[in-house]
C-alpha cells in the first residue's frame, strides 16, 4: 500500500472545549473529586492548556494540579475522544466477541462498558472490583471511545443494520499489514493525561469483558505532556516535525458534515457518530534522521523548526503552490507529503486526525520499533480516508520513510444519553 499521510493533531485552540477544570483542594482524594470537579466551570482549549505543577515537603499533602482536575464528559451529543485536544496517553485495544456471545451479551457488555466509563471520567472507582491503581488522582481528563468492526455484525446477526461506510478498506500498494493486529469486532480507545490513569480504565474495560470477548490486538501510545511548553503548541512527532496545522477546525462551516454522520443519516443508529480509521505506522527512523534538514524539509513541504510552509510565512499561512525560487523551482516539490495531502488537491476529501505516538521497543539490531498510532476520524471513510491515501499511494516522498503495519476500521456510534449506553440504539432497536 502507498503509505498515507501522517496525521495531523488538533491545533491549539481548535477543538471543542470538553474538559472542566476544578480548584486545587489540598489532599483531595479521587473518590472526593466527583463533587468538586467542575465547580468553577473553567473551561480549557484543545490544546489542554498550560498547567503549573506544585512541589511539596514529602510530609505535606499536595494538591492536585489542573492537569489531574481536567475532567471530560461522557454524557453528549457525539462520544468523547474525538474533537477533545490531544491527551498525554493512549491505549487502543480490540476485541473479538467470543463463541456463544450473541446480541443480547454484546448489549450487556456495552452497558458495563459504558457505565465504567461514565464513572472512570468522573473521578469515581470502577463499579466492579476496582483496582487502586488510580485512587489517588483525579481523572486527568480521561477519555474512553467505543466503536464496531465489520465482523461484529454479522456475529451478532445484525448485518442488516452494517453502514455500507464499513465495507473492508482497499488494499494499498505498499502495505505490509499484520492481519493479527488489524481490525476487531469491537473497538476502545482510552486516553487520559496521567498513565496510570489510562492504564486503571484499560484495567477496568479488560475486566469487564468477562467471558463475553477477547483481546485481539492492544497497543500503546503517548504524546507531549499539556504544559510541557512555554505556551500551547502544535505538537510534533517522532521525526521532530510539527504535525497538525492543517487539521479541519470545529470552527468550520462544514465540520460537522466532514467528520460526523448527520442526524437523519444512515443508519440512523449511526446518528451523530463518525468512522475511525486505525492504522499503525512505523516510521524508519534510522534512515529519516541521516537526511539533512534541508532534505527533510522537503519530504514534507514545511520548515522543520517552525512548521510553516517552505513557501514562506508562518504555520498557519496557507501554502502557495505555485511559488518558485529564483531558478523556478517549486518551493513546496511537486511530492511533498503536505502538497498531497491537502483538501484542495484531494476533491476537498478532510479527516480529523487524532493520533498517538509509539515506542515499542528496539528490535536486535538496533531498529527502533516507533512511529505513529494514526487515528482519523470521518462522516465518510470512502470520501475522507480513501481518496488521500489513494493520492499518496501513487507518489508521497514520506513513503519511503514509513511503513503501515496494522489497520482497522470501525463505525463509532453518537454519544449516549444520561440513562443510555453506547450502541443501545444499535443493539436495542
Amino acid at each position: 500500500m502507498a503509505d498515507q499521510s501522517l496525521p495531523e493533531a488538533p491545533a491549539p485552540g481548535t477543538a471543542p472545549a470538553r474538559t472542566e477544570t476544578a480548584p486545587a483542594d489540598k489532599g483531595i482524594s479521587r473518590r472526593r473529586l466527583l463533587g468538586t470537579a467542575g465547580a468553577t466551570g473553567v473551561v480549557l482549549g484543545a490544546a489542554g492548556a498550560a498547567v503549573g505543577y506544585t512541589t511539596a515537603p514529602s510530609e505535606a499533602a499536595a494538591p492536585l494540579t489542573s492537569l489531574g482536575t481536567g475532567r471530560a464528559m461522557f454524557h453528549g451529543k457525539h462520544q468523547p475522544g474525538i474533537t477533545d485536544g490531544l491527551q498525554a496517553r493512549g491505549h487502543l485495544v480490540a476485541f473479538d466477541l467470543t463463541a456463544g456471545t450473541g446480541r443480547k451479551e454484546a448489549a450487556a457488555l456495552l452497558r458495563r462498558w459504558s457505565e465504567t466509563a461514565r464513572r472512570l471520567m468522573a473521578g469515581e472507582p470502577s463499579p466492579h472490583d476496582d483496582t487502586d491503581v488510580a485512587r489517588d488522582a483525579g481523572p486527568s481528563s480521561l477519555t474512553l471511545t467505543f466503536g464496531f468492526g465489520h465482523s461484529f455484525f454479522s456475529r451478532t446477526g445484525l448485518e442488516k443494520q452494517r453502514p455500507a461506510a464499513l465495507d473492508p478498506l482497499p488494499e494499498f500498494s505498499s502495505d505490509h499489514l499484520d492481519k493479527n493486529r488489524s481490525n476487531g469486532d469491537l473497538w476502545v480507545q482510552i486516553g487520559a493525561n496521567d498513565a496510570l490513569v489510562a492504564f486503571h480504565a484499560l484495567r477496568a474495560i479488560q475486566k469487564d469483558t468477562g467471558s463475553a470477548a477477547r483481546v485481539r490486538w492492544q497497543m500503546n501510545g503517548f504524546n507531549r505532556s499539556p504544559g510541557a511548553t512555554a505556551h500551547p503548541m502544535t505538537a510534533r512527532n517522532l521525526m521532530g516535525q510539527i504535525d497538525g496545522t492543517r487539521n479541519p477546525k470545529p470552527s468550520e462551516a462544514d465540520f460537522d458534515q466532514r467528520i460526523f454522520v448527520p442526524e437523519k443519516g444512515e443508519p440512523a443508529w449511526m446518528a451523530n457518530g463518525s468512522y475511525a480509521v486505525v492504522r499503525r505506522i512505523r516510521m524508519l527512523l534510522d534512515d529519516w534522521e541521516k537526511l539533512s534538514v534541508k532534505a527533510q524539509e522537503d519530504v514534507i513541504g514545511r520548515r522543520k523548526s517552525d512548521g510553516a510552509a517552505l513557501s514562506g510565512g508562518t504555520e498557519t499561512t496557507a501554502m502557495d503552490l505555485d511559488k518558485t525560487d529564483a531558478k523556478g523551482n517549486l518551493l513546496v516539490p511537486i511530492n511533498a507529503h503536505a502538497r498531497i495531502t491537502r483538501p484542495d488537491q484531494n476533491g476537498g476529501a478532510a479527516m480529523l486526525r487524532r493520533p498517538f505516538s509509539f515506542h515499542d521497543g528496539i528490535d536486535a539490531d538496533g531498529t527502533p520499533d516507533a512511529g505513529l498510532l494514526f487515528i482519523c476520524w470521518q462522516a465518510d471513510p470512502l470520501r475522507g480516508f480513501v481518496p488521500v491515501q489513494r493520492k499518496l499511494d501513487r507518489g508521497d516522498a514520506l513513503s519511503k520513510f514509513i511503513r503501515h503495519e496494522s489497520s482497522g476500521l470501525f463505525a463509532v456510534p453518537g454519544g449516549a444519553a444520561e440513562g443510555e449506553y453506547v450502541g443501545q440504539k444499535l443493539l436495542e432497536g
